[in-house]
């Protein structure tokens, strides 16, 4: 049997996951943010199932409720970093206020966390690290980019933290998800308090796609849950992993237009060097 801690399983992916994991025989401790959250997670698997209250925003609370959750299961095998939520609005719109409480989140909440349980996993040389991204942190489309970004930098730490790890037996592994019935366009989903009209008929188009879309997303979280478990599974796992059609063919798209911008102005990229 192995410990996992997920954070964020009130609802959506995490509790997904937490429920596929559950499911598994293992043990789960998971955060969430309120009392009654706690109280129907631990309900799920009494015995197994474990909640702290964390708000991964308050990234001094990191530390605490790793050792909280040490102390309960013992050691943490998995770490899921799932807690997060969106942002629609123009770049313009969007305040460095908001931008910050965004990333305090979606990233430096991330971040706290792996730094608190990688001492335990580097003294015992195993361990693994589940980073939850995004499609928009590999293909970004307007009104969406501080959310895109936040996701971006978590993408970046993911996969330098695979290098810097493997010597020392840890993996890390990034989940990239299209869009799927979760309450990300409802509850999940802030919009930037200013708005210009200049982007109406542009940026604000994101927020009209999310909502028109809410309800009838592609992505099923009970099925990507799964498919996560069976990554894991693998030897070595995967360290990129897309979920969805949506998420396939947008990060395909994005990356031809990389390639094909590269290869168009290669001989210009070269001309840079010094001469002989």
């Amino acid at each position: 049997m192995a410990n996992w801690m997920i954070t964020g399983v009130s609802n959506g992916l995490g509790r997904a996951l937490a429920q596929a994991v559950l499911a598994e025989g293992d043990s789960v401790v998971g955060t969430c943010r309120r009392d009654a959250d706690c109280a129907a997670f631990e309900a799920l698997a009494p015995g197994r199932a474990f909640a702290v209250i964390l708000d991964v925003s308050d990234h001094g609370a990191a530390a605490g409720a790793v050792a909280a959750a040490e102390k309960v299961v013992g050691q943490i095998d998995t770490l899921v970093n799932n807690a997060g939520y969106g942002m629609v609005g123009a770049i313009e719109e969007t305040s460095i206020a908001e931008a910050k409480a965004l990333f305090d989140v979606n990233l430096w909440g991330a971040m706290a966390m792996i730094q608190a349980v990688l001492p335990a996993m580097r003294a015992r040389r195993r361990g693994r690290i589940v980073n939850i991204t995004s499609l928009s942190g590999f293909a970004p489309w307007w009104g969406t980019g501080i959310y895109g970004a936040s996701k971006y930098a978590l993408e970046c730490i993911g996969q330098t933290l695979a290098q810097e790890m493997r010597p020392l037996g840890i993996q890390v592994v990034n989940v990239a998800p299209g869009g799927m019935r979760t309450g990300f366009a409802s509850a999940g989903l802030v919009e930037a308090a200013t708005q210009i009209a200049d982007y109406d008929d542009g940026a604000r188009l994101s927020k009209q796609s999310l909502l028109a879309g809410r309800g009838k997303e592609h992505g099923d979280p009970v099925k990507a849950a799964a498919a996560i478990l069976v990554a894991l599974a693998t030897d070595p796992p995967v360290q990129h992993l897309f979920l969805g059609e949506d998420a396939l063919r947008h990060a395909n798209e994005h990356f031809e237009l990389i390639e094909g911008e590269m290869k168009r102005w290669e001989s210009l990229s070269l001309s840079i060097a010094h001469d002989a």
